[in-house]
């Protein structure tokens, strides 16, 4: 004769309460369609404008990197608005701007201008990549910004605007791009980029800005007169944008230095947990 041997349940839990129990459904991991769509978007305006680079369509190569700009601008803030954030998307999005606004730019600098110069050349282009991708790792481990008003040193997206709208006012107004002079401006403006980019200098990031909440009347006539002004001549509207943006940061610091007021940003106090800031906001 054989005995079954009694299944041992928790003391004090009466043995309906065990039978009555739901079975353990496994949930089926996913991503996220709509925000990664979006990242997708720009990754492949960043390859479209390697490609185009290499086949020496240089406008059109700046107009994917403004494209690529666009489109990073939008899928953070759909995922906030769809509450749809995820650790998937946030390592998508850094590669996809390492694509986009690192490797992008420096290839298409390189082949437009800079492949004239030589060593010169190239080492000036690594400077702009390396440059970028430090900047997205330092922003991934948040590295030092106490103030969310403020990113510390130049964003990637607007370096690469910075160097796409160069490119492109050239092309679309013929600078001779063999005479000497512009390939060294070309350089220039390449390197002061990648440099700028792993800086400390704060730069306005517009985060305290509010699309939900009400504005005065003055607003809607300066964004229309911004709107007419790109669309006027967006070559040369958009690099004396992204030229002034780009040395703001510079200037933002320079004024606090002279007031004695303290830094924007600065590194994190040891032993604080990633994401949260050394001082209160």
């Amino acid at each position: 004769m054989r005995f079954r041997r009694r299944k041992t349940r928790p003391f004090g839990i009466p043995a309906a309460s065990i039978l009555d129990e739901p079975p353990l459904v496994r949930r089926r991991r996913g991503i996220y369609l709509l925000p990664n769509l979006f990242t997708l978007g720009n990754l492949f305006a960043g390859f479209f404008a390697i490609v185009q680079a290499m086949n020496q369509q240089f406008e059109l190569a700046a107009i994917a990197i403004f494209a690529a700009l666009v489109l990073d601008g939008m899928d953070g803030r759909v995922a906030r608005l769809t509450n749809t954030q995820s650790a998937f998307g946030e390592q998508f999005d850094s590669l996809a701007d390492m694509t986009s606004f690192g490797v992008a730019p420096a290839l298409v600098m390189y082949e437009w201008a800079l492949q004239d110069l030589g060593r010169w050349g190239w080492a000036g282009a690594f400077v702009y990549c390396a440059g970028a991708a430090l900047r997205l790792a330092r922003f991934n481990a948040n590295l030092g910004v106490v103030d969310k008003r403020f990113f510390q040193g130049l964003p990637s997206p607007a370096a690469a605007a910075l160097i796409a709208g160069f490119v492109w006012l050239a092309v679309d107004n013929k600078f001779p791009i063999r005479d000497a002079w512009l390939p060294w401006v070309a350089f220039l403006l390449t390197v002061y980029a990648g440099f700028t980019m792993v800086s400390s200098a704060p730069f306005y990031s517009g985060k305290s800005f509010q699309l939900g909440r009400s504005v005065p009347f003055w607003v809607m006539v300066v964004a229309i007169a911004v709107i007419f002004v790109v669309s006027s001549d967006p070559p040369i509207a958009l690099f004396t944008l992204f030229c002034c943006y780009a040395f703001s940061g510079y200037v933002y610091w320079a004024w606090r230095h002279y007031r004695g007021d303290k830094s924007a940003v600065k590194p994190t106090a040891p032993g604080k947990p990633v994401g949260e800031s050394a001082t209160p906001e």
